[in-house]
């Protein structure tokens, strides 16, 4: 019997990245963030006919396994999976939650905490199935402690209030040239407010040393380690994975703060889907 022909999917609110796996072969692409919290299906179904390249007639698809920002509730799981059935005009159509994706990607099929430190954040107890427990996530204005938004906020806050000493600011200015004006426009009247905070956690990458830079990424990490590892029971049981562009330029920090909460730290990967890939081949293997 034949593998499956499988296109994967894992999306954030930012980037989506895609596979297509056939017969040991492996076709990469990106397309704009899915969220289907915050976009309608006609939208969805706009990006994919705008930014998808791959052939459907050449690359047949026997299935297709989405996981996205987003999809925490079955109305929206439900949306995902109707947009990806009208477009690609298959049946079987599975979509997941990011923070599973997370999850099976480090976890496996083992026993770990699973972490997102990306645009936002995001945790969980996975118990080798599936995930067993999470505490809650409240989005970019009451929570993501320690993702994009959370660290981008802080240097908007630092920056506008004039807290950054003049070489700071000034290196602000010319990174961005933007003014107050402009960056409360953003995100009190125009759509992904949260990705354009998150934007500025740049800011944070390109000033590393500083004494001012380095204290807002080890608050906000450390406020994602208060108020979300250390609530679970497990914490101290089993490994604690990070994804996601922040767990990856910052993992020095997330290293440090594991030391010092005397965390076992397991992986620390940036993307997802390299662990994804692994988790499905193998899942097609057996299904043989």
């Amino acid at each position: 019997m034949n593998a499956k022909n499988i296109l994967i999917a894992e999306s954030g609110s930012t980037k989506t990245d895609w596979c297509y796996l056939s017969n040991g072969r492996k076709k990469n692409f990106q397309t704009q963030g899915i969220n289907p919290y915050f976009l309608q299906e006609a939208e969805i179904i706009s990006i994919f006919k705008n930014e998808i390249k791959l052939s459907l007639t050449k690359n047949p698809i026997d299935e297709i396994h989405f996981y996205g920002a987003g999809i925490n509730s079955d109305d929206k799981k439900h949306s995902i999976e109707r947009s990806l059935k009208q477009y690609f005009n298959i049946k079987k159509v599975y979509s997941y939650s990011d923070m599973l994706a997370a999850a099976r990607a480090t976890c496996n099929h083992e026993k770990g905490i699973a972490c997102i430190l990306g645009t936002g954040s995001n945790s969980c107890y996975f118990n080798g199935k599936k995930i067993a427990f999470k505490t809650a996530t409240l989005g970019y204005v009451l929570g993501d402690e320690g993702g994009g938004a959370h660290l981008g906020k802080k240097v908007l806050q630092y920056y506008l209030h004039g807290i950054f000493d003049k070489d700071l600011q000034d290196s602000f200015d010319e990174m961005f040239n933007t003014d107050i004006n402009t960056i409360l426009e953003h995100i009190y009247r125009k759509p992904f407010a949260n990705r354009y905070i998150a934007q500025f956690t740049a800011f944070i990458l390109a000033n590393r040393g500083h004494f001012m830079i380095e204290n807002i990424a080890e608050d906000c990490l450390n406020d994602f380690f208060i108020n979300h590892l250390l609530q679970y029971p497990q914490v101290w049981k089993v490994p604690i994975h990070f994804s996601g562009s922040v767990s990856f330029y910052l993992k020095d920090i997330i290293l440090n703060l594991c030391e010092q909460y005397e965390i076992n730290c397991g992986e620390i990967i940036q993307k997802p889907m390299k662990g994804l890939i692994k988790y499905h081949s193998e899942e097609s293997a057996a299904i043989k």
